[in-house]
């Protein structure tokens, strides 16, 4: 009798478990239909793309921006470093995020490839660019309860330049290979990465750009080869990614030496963001921040690390196979510590280093 008994209950907990993983996978694969449909939003007929409007002291401008998935909790506006590089340097995320159910937003900002490019200098401040952030924001209808600002880079320098001014806006912060100092980020590039160059090499680009010399071919050749390959993207430069390749073909190189100068090589000449920093600053910000820093990368990873314990509630990852762009050359370990960042703030998870 007994043995009949139990026989019941495990055959009853077998159909009940059964109906779990059912409803289990129904929910997912609901989950999943609602992230990709499109018929009850207002960018189906163009498929995601918005060109939003953008008020300037200079009159107004549009700018592109593309909404991929839907997710009401987690929405991820993407800044693109350079400045003037574009959104699609980061299209790898295609391979990652959705099938997380991560709602991503690619957008290029004022002056790059697919948004307006006035040629009024007057438009390139930091400054103005979080301006042209916050007014993104508001057009996609983003909220402190999903919206979280990755950047990268430049994109690094303008998502933590809006936090110190907006973060009442953000769920949370992702900082991506970006110093807090460019004076920091300088010296980084001359007195450790320039000294590991082959030394007739440095010496040569040295030459060049003591000679302001910049538009020499042999000056773009020699970092490609010697400096890109290393700390820009780890890999022989026939088999960088097509979606960088396009991306640096459509670099505005008008807004690109204006901020930051002729190279990536330091910031040089007369660039507006020469001596830029919110070192002092970090402090303030609050809100849940990820900061992300490559053992090769153009920035020092441990003053990347040390930003992380600055800002109040931050969180470091070490990419320790990749260089500037680690979203392509540590590509495994980059979404992975990206998606459980975004994770574990929506459920309340998140904990700082």
């Amino acid at each position: 009798m007994k043995t009949k008994n139990f026989i019941l209950l495990l055959l009853l907990a077998f159909i009940l478990q059964s109906c779990c993983d059912k409803k289990s996978q129904d929910t997912s694969k609901n989950s999943q239909t609602n992230y990709l449909d499109f018929s009850t939003r207002d960018d189906q007929f163009t498929g995601g793309i918005k060109m939003i409007p953008i008020t300037t002291p200079k009159g107004t401008f549009r700018v592109w921006t593309k909404r991929i998935g839907t997710n009401p909790k987690i929405k991820v506006l993407l800044l693109h470093g350079g400045p003037g590089v574009t959104h699609e340097i980061y299209e790898c995320f295609d391979g990652y995020l959705p099938q997380e159910g991560i709602e991503y937003i690619y957008y290029d900002q004022l002056g790059s490839y697919y948004s307006d490019q006035p040629k009024d200098t007057s438009l390139w401040t930091t400054k103005r660019f979080v301006e042209e952030v916050e007014q993104v924001r508001k057009a996609l209808h983003l909220t402190h309860d999903n919206f979280y600002l990755y950047g990268q880079s430049w994109g690094g320098i303008l998502a933590m330049e809006y936090a110190l001014k907006y973060q009442k806006n953000l769920k949370g912060l992702i900082i991506s290979n970006m110093m807090s100092n460019t004076n920091d980020y300088n010296k980084y590039a001359h007195e450790v990465l320039g000294p590991k160059l082959p030394p007739d090499i440095l010496a040569e680009i040295e030459q060049l750009e003591a000679n302001k010399d910049f538009s020499n071919p042999r000056y773009e050749e020699l970092l490609t080869n010697y400096y890109y390959t290393e700390h820009i993207l780890r890999l022989p430069v026939a088999q960088w990614p097509e979606s960088v390749n396009r991306s640096f073909k459509h670099l505005n190189s008008q807004v690109y030496v204006y901020m930051q100068g002729y190279s990536e090589f330091g910031i040089s000449g007369k660039a507006t963001l020469l001596h830029w920093s919110v070192k002092d600053d970090l402090s303030k910000i609050t809100v849940p921040t990820l900061v992300i820093g490559s053992k090769n990368d153009t920035m020092d990873p441990e003053h990347m690390k040390w930003m992380a314990g600055e800002v109040q509630n931050g969180r470091f990852l070490f990419c320790p196979n990749g260089s500037h762009l680690s979203q392509y050359d540590d590509q495994k370990i980059y979404f992975k510590g990206l998606i459980t960042y975004l994770k574990d703030v929506d459920t309340g998870n998140f904990n700082s280093n």
